[in-house]
């Protein structure tokens, strides 16, 4: 506990299991003249109450013992004259209606701005001297007056908590890149009810922002987000967006959101636009892009609180950015080594080099043909890579013998679909893939391995990947026998429709065949 020794002018105690924050707060007040006590938990807070006259309470809302829920309600039931503000840095709805319904007059998010800490102080003793001033003449209205305020209160700090919530989670659940450019546009014309919201990258290699990714609001009141780098031509690009590169690059090294209305005295603004906002997104204290908020037409005038939501939300998408940055890179490795297992498994056997490549690629190809989505290709890619990486626990004995294999070698051999699944499985990534490389040596008739499914019980993907797969094994020299010939190929190849394979998938593969696709696939492979 710290007091001063000047003639004080009210008392205020400060909460919070931060040291730093109870130190701050004491010699910034104290300086003011006030009368300041401290104390590290609600526990020690009581204390302080029992003995010490309180004009005002500021509190954390986590802290050990006592929490500042718990103590804002005791003070309430000894003195509630007393007013008591929350300071937290994880907000929630839920708190908020807590503290509210337990008496509390304000409700800070952290970092507190000092200044507006102490506008809150004044403010809030203000209140308190008429309060006690007044309590007996005009209890009844007081009352009144006191509910009103606290609904009002609880009113905006709900609408803007669910607001900063939406934010925080929206991006806490975007996994790529391409995604959260998308959002933060769309949620900017979405929560400020702009005309259109482009995102800039900026790079000190180019001259001028990059647009990549841009939302328009749509005649139903709704965004239609353009994400990626812009090649539109300019009339289609943000409607400042010739105009509006200059005064990015004028504003883009400071870290503070920009503001302006078409009356403004700020020089580059375009004459479309009625009111812009230009928030830089901070990585490592470099700007790293714009977002640039826009309203062309109509009533709508940006206010200080749009500007607080957008700032808040590109703090958010940095975070998210460096986050997806960081998994991006993660996953870009885990790929990378996974292949240099398949590498390594066909280093061991030079008949079966490529294999993978070229089976992908005829996957892709017969997933295309057959009207895939971009989503089906992107599994097959990494599931077609990776399709014989359970060869790797299968012995060199039995996986490079030059003559036929005995029954016994043969069910080893048969085990590389369920240790490549095994694999994969075990690094909690690629359910989907997973599953495809379990089966890609299932039979559409059930006489397959490893668990002897059928038809539509394997997994269509993986229907794709056994016809590209056998392809490539019979059209291919292998430890055993010399690639066979084109007729016999085919043969087996169609001959397999409906029985070995889903003759769907073999229709496809007749298509690309009779076009020469399957051929350039094979000789494009090293």
């Amino acid at each position: 506990m710290t007091l001063t020794t000047d003639a004080p002018k009210e008392t205020l105690l400060f909460v919070d299991d931060e040291e730093s924050i109870l130190e701050v707060a004491s010699e910034y007040f104290m300086a003011k003249g006030y009368h300041i006590l401290t104390a590290e938990n609600g526990r020690l807070a009581v204390d302080i109450i029992e003995k010490e006259k309180i004009d005002c309470c500021f509190t954390d809302i986590n802290m050990p013992e006592m929490d500042g829920l718990e103590l804002a309600e005791y003070i309430r039931t000894v003195d509630n004259t007393i007013p008591v503000i929350i300071m937290t840095g994880y907000p929630s709805l839920d708190n908020t209606i807590r503290t509210l319904k337990n008496g509390v007059v304000d409700f800070l998010i952290k970092p507190v701005n000092l200044n507006q800490l102490e506008i809150c102080v004044k403010r809030v003793l203000r209140e308190r001297q008429l309060f006690i001033k007044n309590i007996f003449l005009t209890q009844e209205v007081e009352g009144k007056n006191r509910i009103e305020n606290l609904n009002r209160e609880l009113t905006y700090k709900v609408e803007e908590l669910n607001t900063l919530n939406r934010i925080m989670t929206d991006f806490a659940t975007i996994d790529s890149s391409f995604d959260l450019f998308k959002r933060v546009v769309d949620l900017s014309t979405e929560l400020t009810h702009a005309d259109e919201a482009c995102f800039y990258v900026i790079n000190e290699a180019i001259q001028r922002p990059v647009q990549v990714a841009r939302s328009v609001a749509g005649g139903n009141g709704g965004p239609h987000a353009q994400p990626g780098p812009s090649t539109a031509p300019d009339d289609e690009q943000c409607a400042c967006n010739k105009d509006i590169s200059q005064l990015i690059l004028d504003n883009c090294d400071e870290d503070k959101p920009l503001l302006v209305h078409e009356n403004s005295n700020v020089r580059g603004v375009p004459e479309a636009i009625r009111s812009l906002m230009l928030v830089p997104l901070i990585i490592r204290k470099k700007v790293f892009g714009v977002l640039a908020v826009s309203s062309l037409n109509g009533n709508v005038r940006f206010s200080e609180k749009d500007l607080y939501y957008m700032s808040f939300m590109t703090n958010k998408a940095a975070y998210a950015i460096e986050n997806v940055a960081l998994y991006e890179n993660i996953y870009e490795n885990l790929l990378a080594t996974l292949y240099a297992f398949v590498g390594a498994i066909e280093a061991r056997d030079p008949y079966t080099e490529q294999h993978s490549n070229r089976v992908t690629r005829i996957a892709i190809a017969l997933c295309r043909g057959m009207g895939g989505s971009q989503e089906e290709q992107d599994i097959l890619n990494v599931a077609g890579q990776l399709h014989d990486i359970g060869k790797i626990g299968i012995r060199d004995d039995i996986l490079l013998k030059p003559g036929r294999l005995t029954d016994e070698e043969f069910s080893i051999i048969k085990e590389h679909p369920v240790i490549g699944a095994n694999i994969v499985e075990r690094l909690g990534l690629w359910d989907r893939e997973k599953n495809i490389i379990r089966c890609h040596h299932e039979r559409f008739d059930g006489k397959g391995y490893p668990d002897g499914l059928a038809g539509e019980k394997i997994p269509m993907l993986a229907r794709i990947l056994s016809v590209a797969d056998v392809y490539d094994a019979i059209a291919s020299d292998r430890a055993y026998r010399r690639r066979m010939e084109e007729a016999k190929i085919l043969e087996i190849m169609y001959g397999g429709s409906g029985t070995q394979f889903d003759a769907g998938v073999i229709d496809s593969f007749r298509s690309l065949y009779d076009q020469g696709v399957i051929k350039a696939i094979n000789e494009a492979s090293p």
